[in-house]
């Protein structure tokens, strides 16, 4: 009996280092019911030939343009179907948790995403304390996003169509989808490589609040809808760092890191929104190393 084909859409700028490993772990079983799309967008090293030499199997596009938006909506011209996944570069995914993950889509199951691993050994002891409170937060255990990878049914894929452009696109894909249309599937994982240093994080943080203000922002202005709790659902509380530190109070110094670095986060997001920045990349190049 021959596999459902599966979509993965995945968007590139500058991957050389690390979409070997990524094609690598999806090809491990073998090519069979893989349909994969990798779209290089403004690439100036060799992401393309690299993408190219994993054979047939992997479809390279090319977009001179470095836009994440640009190329997920060219990932989708060229994907064949659903269940479609959206796998960003820098992550590790196995063919076999990408068949663990789509398998979770039904008619009321309408976006799936894997469990995140996140190996933090190389990180320093600021980015080690960040993770430690980040990864209890109850948004971001149950969300889809900062996971690197996102799959949609044919209806769930109905429900990203008009979203706006961001620069954290995973969080609009979440806070797209109500919590029971939204699953994590626990039998699946990514492998999510954290930043090394405390300024790398920082850049991570930045982009992801960045995210939040924009979306906030088109809700007000534009009324983009929500079907989730709101872009307000991705924001973390005072309420939530109380309950972590009653529950288990040896977490009260990361979570005065956690803190930290959330305000100064917040302030340089509004300066970018103010500023009408939200192509600026920000990216972490210490987890592609």
């Amino acid at each position: 009996m021959t596999r459902e084909e599966i979509s993965l859409v995945i968007p590139a700028h500058n991957e050389e280092r690390v979409i070997g490993r990524l094609l690598d772990a999806l090809l491990t079983e073998g090519p069979e019911g893989l349909d994969i799309v990798v779209v290089c967008n403004g690439c100036t090293d060799g992401t393309a030939a690299t993408a190219r030499s994993r054979g047939p199997a992997v479809r390279v596009v090319e977009l001179e343009q470095p836009s994440k938006h640009q190329a997920l909506r060219a990932g989708d011209d060229h994907a064949r179907g659903f269940p479609r996944l959206y796998v960003d570069a820098d992550v590790v995914l196995t063919g076999a948790d990408a068949r663990r993950v789509v398998s979770a889509l039904s008619p009321d199951v309408l976006a799936v995403a894997p469990e995140r691993e996140i190996p933090l050994s190389a990180s320093d002891w600021r980015v080690r304390a960040f993770y430690r409170v980040w990864l209890r937060l109850p948004t971001v255990r149950h969300g889809l996003f900062g996971r690197g990878v996102v799959g949609v049914s044919k209806e769930g894929h109905s429900r990203l169509t008009g979203l706006p452009e961001l620069m954290a696109d995973d969080l609009a894909f979440s806070l797209a989808f109500r919590p029971e249309e939204r699953k994590v599937v626990p039998e699946a994982t990514v492998v999510v490589q954290p930043p090394r240093s405390w300024p790398d994080l920082m850049r991570r943080r930045i982009r992801a609040t960045t995210s939040t203000e924009q979306l906030e922002h088109h809700q007000r202005t534009d009324g983009v809808p929500a079907h989730g709790s709101g872009a307000a659902s991705a924001r973390t509380s005072l309420g939530d760092l109380r309950a972590l530190v009653r529950a288990e109070p040896r977490l009260l110094p990361s979570v005065v890191v956690f803190a930290a670095t959330a305000v100064l986060a917040r302030r340089a997001a509004r300066r970018a929104v103010r500023a009408g920045n939200h192509t600026t990349w920000l990216r972490d190049e210490s987890s592609r190393g």
